[in-house]
């Protein structure tokens, strides 16, 4: 989660009123916690986490798998993780520490995305000992963890796309995957799950993290629509089965008052998605049972006005 400035803390978590941005603490409380605690420290809105948690799993609620993740890296503090286990959050986590995070917290299973770049081998072990959805970063990495897992792959993996070139939307460009390092080609995820599928693997994902800290609804709908038709033609050329859609990013952080960075973006997102989505789904059933979405989460009372956000991750179904 990422609130004021590049801190990975929520720190002082604020809302936006229409043209000031308004703090949950009083200074005077502020000052009266300073007077008791030694400086410096972090104060977690509570009230307000639970709020927008309750807030996000709501405006996807027509999603019957969907799932959100919560980037352990934006906040590595086990007693926030617990607040999103109350609401069937997920973590996404890229590190071992960020593993045994997740797994003092409660997590397993398919509550763990673990995407990691430069892997060593003993995280992909402990991931795949969790029971984890390991993301493969490279096409490289599939015999690199079937050496590591002695050949005996999970049943459930997923790929990480980079369609490379600039991705752009209406109000201009977005950001440039062709410079990330990381992510499959298109040939390359076509050959990578065939390579998977004749190692044993019977259940597929794909992931796509193009753009992050974005401020417009229309970036997860575009993202999801270009996802789902990929994964379809992959379904259908390898014959194999699609379980789940990974959307990664971020809901932007709006510094500035500004209609659209309001914390009504995560409810027009996810009503978008449904509505541009409908002829998609509806056309690719045969081929994904389920889609995901790796988000942020905004960590402020859900209101009309503009409110700070910050970061997290989601999971849904078709």
């Amino acid at each position: 989660m990422y609130c004021l400035a590049a801190a990975v803390h929520y720190r002082a978590v604020q809302k936006w009123n229409t043209m000031n941005k308004v703090p949950f603490i009083s200074k005077e409380k502020a000052e009266q916690l300073a007077s008791v605690y030694p400086t410096p420290w972090h104060i977690y809105d509570e009230a307000g986490i639970r709020a927008n948690a309750k807030a996000v799993k709501e405006a996807f609620a027509w999603n019957k798998g969907f799932r959100e993740y919560f980037a352990v890296k934006a906040t590595p503090n086990p007693s926030i993780m617990d607040l999103f286990r109350d609401y069937d959050f997920g973590f996404d986590c890229s590190s071992m520490t960020e593993l045994m995070l997740a797994k003092a917290v409660g997590a397993s299973g398919e509550h763990i995305m673990f995407s990691a770049n430069e892997t060593p081998a003993e995280e992909y072990a402990y991931a795949a000992k969790l029971g984890a959805i390991i993301n493969l970063d490279d096409i490289t990495h599939i015999p690199f963890i079937t050496k590591i897992l002695d050949g005996k792959l999970p049943e459930t993996m997923c790929c990480r796309y980079n369609p490379g070139g600039v991705f752009t939307m209406s109000n201009g460009i977005m950001d440039n995957p062709g410079d990330a390092k990381y992510g499959f080609t298109k040939d390359q995820l076509f050959e990578g799950y065939r390579q998977l599928k004749e190692l044993g693997v019977k259940h597929f994902g794909i992931h796509a993290f193009i753009a992050s800290n974005t401020v417009s609804n229309d970036y997860y709908p575009i993202l999801a629509g270009q996802l789902f038709e990929l994964a379809a033609e992959i379904s259908r050329k390898l014959d194999i089965h699609f379980s789940f859609i990974n959307l990664s990013g971020g809901v932007g952080v709006p510094y500035t008052p500004c209609p659209m960075t309001s914390t009504r973006s995560e409810k027009a997102s996810a009503a978008n998605m449904k509505r541009s989505w409908s002829p998609r789904v509806w056309m690719m059933s045969l081929f994904i049972q389920r889609w995901a979405a790796l988000c942020w989460l905004p960590m402020v009372p859900w209101s009309p006005e503009p409110s700070m956000r910050s970061t997290s991750t989601r999971n849904i179904s078709v």
